[in-house]
């Protein structure tokens, strides 16, 4: 199992690490909260999240909201000398799955640590979608297709994922309104259509396979099929 070690106390950072260790886990140690965050939303995503919540950079709390709103389900320990309920209640609410006090046991540590990976994980979120050479990385906000970066608009964006989520299937113009643009009327503007003509021009025409589709009389499809037309 691959831990995240997220402490800013070498020594305690060692011990544990240590510990952990020789149960056979592999140990990954960042020393302040930013480094943390980045390494717990990586490629490289750890079963499980030890964390202190007094760091340098960005604190435990902080960083554990942040993994939430990013749709991470990753259990998270945090392990502090923050012992008050006060605390534990923060902790719990800010995300946390469980919450040890310093001064512990590392048996205690080692229990818990176990009985988080033993607990059936929430259906993870979604970070990335994929569509033939289309990449779409949703935590990164960044598009890729055919290996190659694609640059789009905060909106030009959302309307690709949405194509994505849907891949395969028919969505209609009322869809793309009322989810990418969060209205729940028809405007009678182009704007649907305006944007699907810059997604074409950035996504489709620098490359030999079209995957936007129009369906007459329905809508737009996101597919890597010819016969989608």
């Amino acid at each position: 199992m691959q831990i995240l070690l997220v402490e800013d106390d070498r020594e305690t950072a060692e011990y544990i690490g240590d510990g952990l260790r020789a149960e056979g886990h592999q140990v990954v140690h960042a020393v302040d909260g930013r480094d943390g965050l980045y390494l717990a939303m990586g490629e490289a995503a750890p079963d499980i999240v030890v964390v202190d919540r007094m760091l340098p950079g960005l604190d435990g709390l902080s960083l554990v909201k942040a993994l939430r709103s990013a749709g991470s389900q990753v259990p998270v320990l945090f392990l502090t000398a923050l012992g008050g309920v006060d605390d534990r209640v923060l902790g719990l609410k800010a995300g946390g799955d469980d919450y040890l006090v310093k001064p512990f046991s590392f048996a205690e540590l080692a229990a818990r640590i176990e009985a988080l990976a033993r607990r059936p994980r929430a259906l993870s979120a979604q970070t990335r979608l994929q569509v033939h050479d289309l990449e779409i990385d949703l935590l990164a906000r960044t598009v890729h297709r055919g290996g190659q970066p694609v640059e789009l608009q905060p909106r030009e964006f959302r309307l690709l994922e949405y194509l994505a989520r849907h891949a395969g299937q028919v969505v209609t113009r009322t869809m793309l309104l009322e989810h990418v643009w969060d209205l729940h009327f028809d405007p009678q503007t182009n704007v649907v259509d305006s944007h699907i003509s810059r997604l074409r021009a950035k996504v489709d025409r620098p490359h030999g396979l079209p995957l936007i589709h129009t369906v007459r009389g329905a809508g737009y499809r996101l597919d890597a099929r010819p016969e989608a037309e």
